[in-house]
């Protein structure tokens, strides 16, 4: 285990560089004091430079399309922006649009193709983020279609790609679908989930929700050819403010919002912000550069699929760590009177998201008791529509979650499973 680890893990030098291009990785903003921050896939601990670029381009006054040399330059950014965008996505054709949120993307997009695709049925799991299943249910009400949901799966924490396309049918508007958990971690299969849906109706209209999963792992429209596909620069080390989505051709060209002396393919409302885009590029540059220390590769997609790569390593070395522990401290799946929940063996079906519970503890004191250890998690409650429907589906009524980064240390790791243990231990008798 020791070995696979070492291949798996950053090494000390990598993660001290790392580490050096995050702010408040280790330090409370406010109290100036050392602490873990585990709650990533609420937001994320933002790279310094992401920050730092939107700032110096959103100081300057000029207008991107305007034909001086600043406004030109801004334009530039802009483009590069754009083009690194699909990088993320590997997306060489179809649209790149941006909107305030990648939940505002998600409903704007959903609504287009369920009021002008044919269909008597939309399709849908569970275990979707409110902006997609509210969205798909929304629509699916407001043109009359039936709404079908998927089941979770209570082992993996997922859905299986079978509960899915045995809703689907020639009749069937859109498929909408979570690319992984933000609650157990679960990456699904979206790969067959497509290839699946497809044979099928090969003309499907699928939608996909890749925010939890795009700062944690590979997304490729090529190889999985979805109509639309979304992420949120503020969980992938960004900044707020933004939401990006990619839009196949077809979805591009349904009826939009649009003005009239654009091409179909051009979504963009209003003056563009090149400091957004200036810091979307900051962050291909950063996974490029994580590549790069593998590879000498001079293909950009290629340096960014590699630096996915060993980021996803590092973080299933660490869950592993997390859950089994180390020859210094017991795992969670170890501490008594933890429970760890949706606990799947196959860490490889797994974004760096645990779920636990803590004995004698409801979940909101849990997270104060973490607080008061310096340790910032997260608790999800069946009382938060961001959580309820997830949450039932898998008969839970809540869990503490955890959620690190992949600029995260195994002492970091080591520290927090001391910290658990201690919560635990005052916690056994009730008192």
């Amino acid at each position: 285990m020791v070995k696979l680890h070492n291949e798996m893990l950053f090494t000390a030098e990598l993660l001290e560089e790392i580490r050096e291009q995050f702010a408040f990785v280790n330090m409370d903003p406010l109290k100036q004091k050392k602490r873990l921050y585990f709650d990533n896939a609420g937001g994320s601990l933002r790279l310094k430079r992401t920050i730092e670029k939107f700032a110096q381009f959103d100081l300057i006054p000029d207008h991107p399309q305007r034909n001086h040399e600043a406004a030109k330059y801004l334009a530039e950014v802009e483009r590069k922006g754009i083009e690194d965008t699909r990088i993320i996505f590997n997306a060489e054709n179809g649209s790149i649009a941006t909107y305030l949120t990648a939940s505002q993307a998600i409903f704007e997009i959903t609504g287009k193709i369920a009021e002008n695709i044919e269909g008597t049925n939309i399709v849908t799991t569970a275990l979707e983020h409110p902006s997609a299943y509210d969205s798909a249910k929304y629509y699916a009400e407001k043109t009359g279609k039936e709404f079908r949901v998927a089941k979770t799966n209570p082992v993996t924490g997922g859905v299986d790609a079978e509960e899915i396309t045995k809703l689907i049918d020639s009749n069937t508007c859109f498929l909408s679908v979570i690319y992984a958990s933000n609650i157990s971690g679960a990456i699904l299969d979206i790969e067959t989930i497509v290839k699946e849906a497809r044979k099928i109706k090969p003309d499907l209209f699928i939608i996909v929700d890749s925010v939890q999963h795009a700062p944690h792992g590979i997304i490729d429209v090529e190889k999985t050819p979805v109509d639309v596909m979304n992420f949120a620069p503020y969980k992938f080390f960004g900044v707020r403010g933004c939401g990006v989505a990619y839009l196949s051709e077809r979805a591009a060209s349904l009826p939009h919002h649009r003005l009239f002396g654009k091409e179909n393919s051009d979504l963009q409302l209003g003056s563009p912000v090149p400091a957004h885009f200036a810091a979307i590029s900051e962050i291909v540059d950063y996974v490029c550069w994580i590549g790069s220390k593998f590879s000498n590769d001079q293909n950009k997609r290629n340096l960014y699929v590699k630096g996915m790569k060993k980021i996803a390593l590092h973080e299933k070395a660490l869950l592993e760590i997390m859950l089994n522990g180390t020859d210094k401290v017991r795992g969670l799946r170890s501490i008594p009177g933890v429970t760890v929940h949706l606990d799947y063996e196959d860490l490889s079906k797994r974004d760096f998201i645990v779920a636990i519970t803590i004995k004698h503890l409801d979940f909101p004191e849990a997270v104060r008791a973490y607080e008061a250890e310096n340790v910032i998690v997260y608790d999800r409650t069946a009382s938060s529509i961001y959580s309820k429907r997830m949450l039932e589906s898998f008969g839970m009524e809540g869990a503490v979650r955890i959620s690190p980064l992949h600029c995260n240390s195994v002492e970091e790791i080591e520290e927090f499973l001391e910290v658990t243990e201690r919560i635990a231990e005052r916690n056994e008798s009730g008192l």
